[in-house]
């Protein structure tokens, strides 16, 4: 049977295949020679089992993810449900700059708004993405309008403490000042909305946030 590969990394390849009839998105990971087989096993079925665990209670929680179809441990794939019209926010961003010139901004408000309290829902129910990009959130095409659905659940984890939240946070600053530097107000816009809907440790997790982003200022004038 052939495959139709969408996209292969340093930590596996996407393609497109079927579980139990449904068209379905399989996520294979590979083995890293450079380490142990016992670890890589182990290592490589944490991530899957993170991946699953996550995408199961962001769905219970009310926030957009893939339905995991099966999760097959021992060939190191993840099936799950694939969203054939979607682009990533990445993509989303670019194409509507590029589109809309300056009158961008008003759309990508927009987008940033669903962002962010996404992420705040997240957070209130203590789930730590653990690599939050805009290659890893998805804009789905829905009636005449759009959802947010967050992917790539590898490194994430169940966690109450404000500190992996803040450190959450950051990473994805990092990743927009990086991605979109031209557009510097969207990780304001993404904290605002987040502010609104990561609950009542809200305040905690901002001082981590800001401490963690000094420590990251300090190793950067540093370095």
């Amino acid at each position: 049977m052939s495959l139709d590969i969408l996209k292969q990394g340093a930590e596996g390849r996407l393609y497109l295949g079927k579980f139990k009839g449904e068209s379905c998105l399989i996520k294979e990971r590979f083995v890293k020679k450079y380490r142990h087989p016992e670890l890589d096993t182990q290592i490589t079925r944490q991530r899957m089992k993170a991946e699953a665990k996550a995408s199961g209670r962001c769905l219970a929680a009310g926030i957009r993810a893939p339905r995991i179809l099966h999760l097959d441990l021992n060939q190191h794939k993840l099936y799950m449900e694939y969203f054939a019209q979607a682009k990533t926010a990445k993509q989303f961003i670019q194409e509507t700059v590029a589109s809309n010139g300056d009158s961008s901004e008003s759309v990508l408000m927009e987008l940033c708004s669903r962002i962010g309290s996404t992420i705040g829902k997240m957070h209130s129910n203590h789930i730590i993405h653990g690599d939050l990009t805009t290659s890893n959130i998805l804009i789905n095409p829905k009636d005449a309008d759009y959802e947010v659905v967050f992917i790539d659940f590898g490194l994430s984890h169940y966690n109450q403490a404000s500190e992996d939240k803040g450190v959450d946070l950051y990473v994805l600053e990092r990743a927009l000042l990086s991605t979109h530097s031209e557009q510097p107000y969207l990780f304001d816009a993404i904290l605002k909305a987040y502010s609104k809907d990561s609950g009542k440790d809200q305040d905690a997790v901002m001082i981590k946030f800001e401490e963690v982003r000094a420590r990251g200022r300090k190793r950067t004038m540093i370095g």
